[in-house]
């Protein structure tokens, strides 16, 4: 059995022998310039450790998971675009380094490769895996259009925040460790369970990878501090201040999110300051908590190799210990 850290080098060792370039080069560069900025590669990770659980040669699943990770960073690609982020790892975005149409196309092409590796598994298990790929891009994509109408709506709830990381984070970390199972012929018990760990777990993740754009460090996090609070973004930060706030902190809190053209790391600093003065960090903290206690109690109810359950949880504990 392989540990996390030995997954994680062979994953990044059969990414680093795909030969991406193509042509035409301006289609493919693209693809390349992307896979080869790293990341950590939780999604396949996760895949294969899954089959683990349920002690399967992991080796006979590694390009449905490779699959999971191109389509990942296709995802992370169009973000960009959408975003208009201009750095993603520390380089620059896609869009940037090329143009927006490139950058389209490319991800395009990427979303097809991902199809096309997560096909290579046995014929049998072809249909569930299909099916659940198609289920878990699709979910995606709607999560990602709720993100974007909250961008012009005033009335979004916490929940229906919650509802679309679910969609736009959660399902696939969630899919990839129920691909997983699938493809190792897991009880269905079990592999619906794996999925409620993986949603659970993506619940956490998402909440942890918004309070760090916040109070994160730019150096350690890979992207600019402060930027969802830029772009008025409807995070579980600034929705909960907003359900909480007195009269006075609403219209504070308000002022910096309608004012034009504002000093940015003014905006950022002030905003910042609303959110501790209310305690909506401190919130955020005990529900990626509450999120996580019930992801690890679903774990122990899989019937799998108790080894890669501990592997797994300590995966999932350093996960939610990122760099603040």
């Amino acid at each position: 059995m392989r540990n996390i850290k030995q997954i994680h080098e062979l994953v990044n060792a059969q990414l680093d022998s795909i030969n991406f370039i193509a042509e035409p080069k301006q289609l493919y560069a693209p693809i390349a310039y992307t896979m080869a900025q790293g990341g950590k590669r939780i999604r396949p990770i996760l895949c294969l450790m899954a089959a683990q659980l349920f002690d399967h040669d992991i080796e006979k699943i590694m390009y449905p998971a490779l699959g999971l990770e191109i389509f990942h960073n296709f995802t992370l690609l169009h973000d960009d675009i959408m975003d208009n982020a201009h750095v993603r790892r520390n380089k620059p975005t896609v869009h940037q380094k090329w143009n927006a149409n490139t950058a389209i196309l490319s991800g395009d092409a990427m979303m097809i490769k991902a199809h096309q590796f997560v096909c290579q598994c046995e014929a049998e298990k072809l249909p569930k895996a299909i099916a659940l790929f198609n289920s878990v891009a699709l979910g995606v994509c709607e999560g990602q259009q709720y993100d974007m109408e909250f961008e012009t709506r005033n009335d979004v709830t916490v929940g229906e925040y919650l509802e679309m990381i679910r969609l736009k984070t959660a399902v696939l970390l969630a899919g990839s460790l129920k691909l997983g199972a699938i493809l190792t012929n897991a009880p269905e018990k079990d592999a619906d369970l794996i999925y409620q760990f993986g949603i659970n777990i993506g619940m956490a993740f998402q909440l942890q990878d918004d309070y760090l754009d916040s109070f994160g460090d730019q150096k350690t996090f890979g992207k600019k501090i402060g930027g969802d609070i830029v772009a008025n973004k409807k995070t579980f930060l600034l929705l909960t201040a907003l359900q909480k706030g007195e009269k006075h902190d609403k219209s504070n809190l308000n002022k910096w999110l309608s004012v034009q053209h504002a000093d940015n790391d003014e905006k950022i600093i002030e905003v910042k300051k609303i959110y501790q003065k209310l305690a909506v960090d401190t919130e955020s903290k005990n529900k990626m908590q509450a999120y996580y206690d019930t992801a690890i109690d679903c774990l122990l109810k899989v019937d799998g190799k108790q080894t890669v359950k501990q592997e797994l949880i300590d995966y999932a504990s350093k996960l939610m210990e990122r760099t603040k």
